[in-house]
Parts: structure tokens; C-alpha cells; sequence
């Protein structure tokens, strides 16, 4: 890393809230070292106050962009020029590209979840989820399963501010795609069991399972699950999260954390920073070598 940077080095950030636990810089880094290329990848602890000026930055340091993590995905969109039509449809954004001056949002979640799943040799195409959450990372994951192909989504969320976007993401489903979206209250547990009872995939795109909540889990009961479904949870650190127990109690055959999807959403946002391929093979041994 010393040997690569310079005065000509290129800083691409990481604005979130918490963030020191994050993968990316690993991921980042090494890509650009693998292939070469003068950039540089760091983390900064930017929450939604801090966030107006830390966007100034990226203009004011000709930064070539960003990504953007809880809690500010859908706060930064103010503060842009610019939105992806993905981005705009979503309502929500993960990275950001600076071209002299001008920031541009995208949306790579959803395809990064996608891809991750096809990796594995899955395909959910057709078939119903269940899904709790409808923040950034949520609403990204439940609009690109509906344009994919997902055949219905239960959506779950609390009666909170959120509720409204929640609203909105199932709307916008039924509106747009072929998909049928449905909205409920995650507070009425006999309806949560249920609806993952008749699902072929749960996801938790919550930051529940995360530090400082990595002790606790939506779903507390192994017999809310079948083996021969998917369980996913976009929580990666931990990397066995209290929801993955969980579903290894009950015997799920195909239980994983948000690592994969961290990836391939990294690997969409690489190729838009530099135009090139991310090496995603090298890298994914790197990061999964940790879990051997």
C-alpha cells in the first residue's frame, strides 16, 4: 500500500455510521494493487450530521467518489446532482462517482444480493421471499428481486419513520414489475412466521445482528425455518450472525452472510470508479480465506 501511494494517488472514501468494522478497504485496496492502479481506498466515520460537509469534500478533494453505508444512503440523495435511473428508482444510493465536479449516485446493492446468490448457484427467480427491512440496502435488495424476477416479496418493517419508504418500495413493485409486493407490520409475529413459512428465501436487510446489536435476532426460533430453503443475511461481521444460527439450528442447507453481496455490489462500483474488472475471484479467496 506505502509503495503504491504517491502524489498522484486517487482517494475513493467510505462514508458510513459505524464503519471500522467494514470489508471494503480490504476488497478496494488489494483490487487496485492487483491490477495497478493508483487509487486508494479509506473509511471515514460520517454520520447523517457530518454528512453535507464529507459530500463537500469529495468536490473539494477531487475525490473520485464513494460508497455510501447506514445510515446515509437515502439522506446523501439531497446533496447530489445526479441519480442513476436505478438509484431514482430505488430511492436510495451506495456509491458515488465525481466527474469534474459532478456527483453522480448509483445503486449497487441490489444487484450485488443478485449476484451473490447466482454464484452459489441459486436462483430465486420465480419464487417467493420474505424480507425484513426497508432501509437503503433493503429497498435496493426487494426492487431488483422484483425486476429479476422474484414471483412475490413480503415486506416486514416496524411502524417507525421507516414505514413510509416501506410504503413506497411496495408500491413501486406493484406499479412497476411483475412481481406482487405485500406490506406488514414485523411487530405481529404469527403473520412474520407465516409469511417465512411459505417463502423460499428469507432476508434480514437490518442492521440487527450488527455491532452493537450482534446478540440479537428477528427471528428467534429454528422452527420458523425448513431446510430446503434460504436463509441470507446482509450482515457480514459478525460473520456467523444469531440469525445464522438460527437457521444452521434447523438444518437450512443454504445459510449465508452478506459478504458475497458485499463483493459483487463492490466489484459494480469498482468497474464504475476505474472502467475496469475488478478481479473477484482473487479477491473473494482473500476475503473468505478468513472464515477457513
Amino acid at each position: 500500500m506505502i509503495e503504491r501511494i504517491d502524489g498522484h494517488t486517487i482517494l475513493i472514501g467510505l462514508m458510513a455510521y459505524p464503519i471500522r468494522h467494514s470489508m471494503s478497504p480490504t476488497m478496494h485496496n488489494n483490487a487496485f494493487a492487483k491490477l495497478g492502479l493508483n487509487y486508494a481506498y479509506l473509511a471515514f466515520d460520517v454520520d447523517n450530521d457530518r454528512l453535507p460537509k464529507a459530500i463537500d469534500a469529495i468536490r473539494t478533494l477531487d475525490m473520485r467518489g464513494s460508497n455510501i453505508s447506514m445510515p446515509n444512503k437515502q439522506k446523501v440523495i439531497p446533496l447530489l446532482d445526479k441519480l442513476d435511473p436505478a438509484a431514482k428508482m430505488v430511492g436510495a444510493v451506495n456509491t458515488i462517482v465525481n466527474d469534474n465536479g459532478i456527483l453522480t449516485g448509483y445503486t449497487t446493492d441490489g444487484t450485488g444480493f443478485m449476484k451473490s446468490l447466482d454464484d452459489e448457484g441459486l436462483n430465486i427467480r420465480g419464487e417467493k421471499m420474505t424480507l425484513a427491512g426497508a432501509g437503503g440496502a433493503g429497498t435496493a435488495i426487494a426492487i431488483q428481486a422484483a425486476l429479476a424476477g422474484v414471483k412475490e416479496i413480503s415486506i416486514f418493517n416496524a411502524k417507525d419513520p421507516s414505514w413510509e419508504n416501506a410504503k413506497r418500495n411496495v408500491d413501486i413493485i406493484n406499479e412497476k414489475t411483475d412481481c406482487h409486493a405485500t406490506l406488514h407490520a414485523i411487530e405481529d409475529k404469527t403473520d412474520f412466521k407465516n409469511e417465512i413459512a411459505s417463502s423460499y428465501i428469507y432476508c434480514d436487510s437490518t442492521g440487527v445482528g450488527m455491532k452493537p446489536l450482534e446478540d440479537m435476532t428477528l427471528v428467534e426460533d429454528p422452527n420458523w425455518f425448513r431446510p430446503d430453503m434460504i436463509v441470507f443475511d446482509t450482515v457480514y461481521a459478525p460473520r456467523t450472525t444469531k440469525l445464522m444460527k438460527i437457521a444452521q439450528q434447523a438444518g437450512v442447507k443454504h445459510v449465508f452472510n452478506g459478504l458475497g453481496m458485499m463483493l459483487e455490489q463492490g466489484a459494480e462500483a469498482f468497474k464504475l470508479w476505474t472502467g475496469k474488472e475488478m478481479p473477484v475471484e482473487y479477491i473473494r479467496e482473500l476475503l473468505f480465506s478468513e472464515d477457513k
